[in-house]
């Protein structure tokens, strides 16, 4: 990248150099026009005889100095703006594909470390019950553990299968009437299974609303995952669900490092994560977000982020009703 734009700044000066040097030599040129016609009208008209004729066609001279005059600059200008406007395209467009490509390694970073995770963590498991006589209490532990990986490792294709899907366009949403408070309470509790003593719920009963319901359980199990992710183990993520008019507020609140300012805005871009993937302690793929992001816009919602207090991030999302 950064010889890319040694080059592209150094090509640029260059054909400004070029530019400038072909316009004071168009001007050099214009004036020496301008100089051999004013020896010729002299050479024709006797500026003391006929004082009126010599100066109307040194007038002409002089406005057809002043036209070329223009002319050049307005031709040099309007190479240079285009030549500009061009060096930035082209600077951008290779500028979005690295960062594009640097995002894939990253993604492709995270994906194998999150296949890897749960599918080495259910072998284990696995070859703990094949090798060991275990007690039953303890069968059902590894058995849970396996069944908890699982459940990870199905969320994370079910992602990348829906992202596949949304940027083929060959998902098609389906749309009926439910009640999202159902919706939820279901979610909660099937994390709540997963991670004992992590939620705290407050859903008003009864909010109906029309849409894709595996879309909203997607987004919504992003939503928990990415909770509980960054909330320490001793405090609690809470849920809450309530009208507002004529929406549906649904409110997902952490407790942990919050989201700077500086980053809010990007949070929500495809395989977008702060930091490198190789140095990075939180696990994740840079999809969620993103997804949840893409189901609430089709369902003509919005979502937001904000700080939590005393610390931590409160995700917002506002469906019509």
């Amino acid at each position: 990248m950064r010889i890319f734009t040694s080059v592209h700044i150094l090509l640029l000066a260059y054909i400004i150099a070029a530019i400038i040097f072909w316009e004071m030599c168009l001007q050099r040129q214009s004036g020496s026009i301008y100089e051999q016609q004013l020896i010729t009208l002299k050479s024709r008209v006797d500026s003391t005889r006929d004082a009126y004729t010599y100066n109307l066609e040194q007038g002409k001279l002089n406005h057809d100095l002043s036209m070329r005059t223009t002319q050049y600059i307005g031709e040099g200008a309007t190479f240079l703006i285009v030549i500009l406007i061009g060096a930035f395209v082209v600077y951008t467009s290779f500028h979005r594909r690295i960062m594009l490509s640097r995002q894939q390694n990253n993604f492709m970073l995270s994906v194998t470390h999150e296949l890897k995770s749960p599918i080495a963590a259910m072998k284990l498991n696995l070859q703990t019950l094949e090798k060991h006589q275990l007690d039953e209490e303890k069968k059902k532990q590894l058995i849970d553990r396996c069944i908890k990986e699982s459940n990870r490792l199905n969320d994370l294709c079910n992602n990348m299968l829906f992202a596949s899907q949304i940027e083929g366009r060959q998902y098609k949403p389906t749309r009926e009437t439910f009640d999202l408070s159902d919706l939820v309470e279901d979610v909660v509790k099937n994390y709540a299974s997963r991670y004992p003593r992590r939620f705290e719920e407050d859903l008003e009963p009864a909010c109906k609303i029309s849409g894709d319901k595996i879309m909203l359980e997607m987004a919504i199990n992003n939503l928990l995952e990415n909770a509980v992710k960054y909330t320490p183990a001793d405090k609690p993520v809470v849920i809450t669900l309530h009208r507002k008019q004529e929406n549906l507020i649904l409110e997902v609140k952490d407790q942990g490092a919050g989201i700077p300012d500086t980053e809010k805005k990007n949070i929500f871009n495809k395989f977008y994560r702060v930091g490198n993937e190789e140095s990075r302690t939180s696990k994740g793929t840079g999809l969620g977000l993103y997804l949840t992001n893409k189901v609430v816009h089709q369902h003509k919602g919005r979502i937001t982020v904000k700080d939590n207090t005393p610390s931590g991030a409160i995700f917002e999302i506002c469906l019509p009703a």
